[in-house]
């Protein structure tokens, strides 16, 4: 190994995402640590396992501030004997946000701490270009950190912001012209309104608001951005995206809130909250890919009327029958007057019970549909092809269909079900697979389908059909 070039042994230690893997390098060969010198990286994470196993070796101490915890002393360490840092990446990893432990004041790990920043932040900051931090927030949850001010002052080539688990301060924040991306996640921050994270981020093209609390009457308005995840945490009451350049956005929430969109050039929409209340959206002309996800669906399908551009269409309903909008179904007919040049549907499992089934069939729009996706259940086993036959006997230009059925169903009714399909509807390509809430989908190959509808039915032969 000592014949191998410095350049090659550079690249090896580049691809270990761990600095503390680096670290052990280092020690085992002195042409890597030699090398190390070079890196323009660190990533620091610790383990809450063993922020609880050495916390439990610690011994009480008057102050913790008095008391510099391990995983500052290794950063700073590490970070000392770099000549060039541009990305740094510190923080505690498997952290649940209500964790509590006995020991927690005896070892300081508020990563946020304004005096710990300014023990590395101004050294790196000229060459800085990516910046992440998970406090500890047992710690951070009680103090107000200005980290977001340091950083602004001290890192004019910063490119990427990360900030998780920590309470901030927006005061006395500068311009950050460089940065373009920016995620906030399980935070506390003192911008109602986010009027100062417009002003001091104007260049953003990606921003995560993953949990961010304190907010009232926000509103994100940036001209440049153009891909937004928001999940709204405490459910203020109006909540306003306004970005003529933005092009995928991701609204989800627990809580009922009203949302205004003024999105132009928006392509892909995802929508998850219990109801919009209203949900107020400026004519779509670039949509093409439109999410739903509501406790009752057709009132939001009803706010994007005469959405032509739309092509692709998932619809989940969380499943509550009661409420001032359970009496509203949906039909294909509906789907269809709203979301005229629909090629592609997908109907996540409660999306059924919204489902009406209409026996009358009506042309108009119903050759487009491409494909169909639904996830079943099967309580009903009549009911459920009764919703089926609804979307393939409507549907007659369908080319791809894939049905998953819940893994809780009875394998005869399964198999008994997708051979009946099958042979009913000979005429599209079928996949078929099996899902479980919070699991991946698993899907069937076609060998196991050719062995299962023979056995089931010997007439009956499964052939796997090319696309048209």
């Amino acid at each position: 190994m000592d014949t191998l070039p410095q350049a090659l042994v550079l690249e090896i230690l580049s691809r270990l995402d761990d600095s503390a893997d680096v670290a052990r390098c280092r020690a085992a060969w002195k042409t890597f640590n030699t090398v190390s010198l070079s890196l323009r990286s660190i990533n620091l994470q610790l383990p809450l396992s063993s922020y609880i196993e050495s916390g439990s070796r610690v011994s009480n101490a008057s102050s913790s501030s008095q008391i510099t915890s391990p995983l500052k002393t290794i950063f700073l360490n590490v970070l000392s004997n770099l000549i060039v840092v541009e990305s740094v990446r510190i923080g505690i990893k498997n952290l649940p946000r209500y964790f509590s432990h006995a020991g927690v004041e005896a070892k300081d790990l508020h990563l946020t701490d304004g005096d710990f920043i300014m023990q590395w932040l101004p050294w790196v900051s000229g060459s800085l270009k990516s910046l992440s931090i998970s406090d500890f927030w047992p710690q951070s949850c009680r103090r107000r950190s200005n980290v977001l001010s340091l950083v602004s002052a001290y890192c004019n080539k910063l490119v990427e912001l990360e900030v998780k688990n920590a309470w901030l301060s927006v005061d006395n924040m500068n311009q950050m012209l460089m940065v373009t991306s920016l995620t906030l996640e399980s935070i506390r921050l003192d911008d109602k309104e986010l009027i100062q994270l417009n002003k001091s981020f104007p260049n953003l093209q990606v921003l995560n608001l993953i949990d961010v609390r304190g907010l009232k009457l926000p509103t994100v308005h940036l001209l440049h951005l153009k891909t937004c995840h928001w999940t709204i945490t405490d459910a203020p009451p109006f909540v306003t995206v306004l970005a003529p350049n933005l092009i995928t956005l991701t609204i989800e929430g627990k809580k009922p809130a009203a949302v205004h969109v003024e999105t132009p050039l928006l392509t892909h929409f995802h929508l998850a909250l219990p109801h919009a209340d209203p949900l107020s959206v400026e004519k779509f002309e670039n949509l093409k890919t439109v999410w739903i996800e509501a406790s009752f669906l057709y009132p939001l399908l009803v706010s994007f009327r005469y959405t032509d551009s739309v092509e692709n269409l998932t619809l989940d309903s969380r499943g509550l029958t009661k409420g001032p909008f359970a009496r509203f179904k949906f039909s294909l007919e509906n789907l269809f007057n709203i979301f005229p040049n629909m090629t592609s549907l997908c109907f996540r499992s409660r999306a059924w019970s919204e489902f009406e089934v209409r026996a009358r069939i009506f042309g108009i729009g119903m050759e487009g549909l491409k494909t169909f996706c639904g996830y079943l259940m099967i309580v009903d086993l009549s009911l459920t092809l009764s919703l089926v036959a609804c979307v393939l006997d409507q549907c007659f230009g369908l080319v791809d269909v894939s049905l998953l059925i819940h893994n809780n169903v009875a394998s005869y009714l399964s198999k008994g079900f997708m051979c009946t399909c099958m042979q009913r509807w000979p005429n599209v390509n079928w996949k078929w697979g099996t899902w479980e809430e919070g699991k991946e989908d698993s899907w069937i190959s076609d060998e196991d389908l050719m062995q299962m509808s023979s056995y089931m039915n010997p007439e009956f032969r499964y052939v796997k059909k090319q696309r048209s």
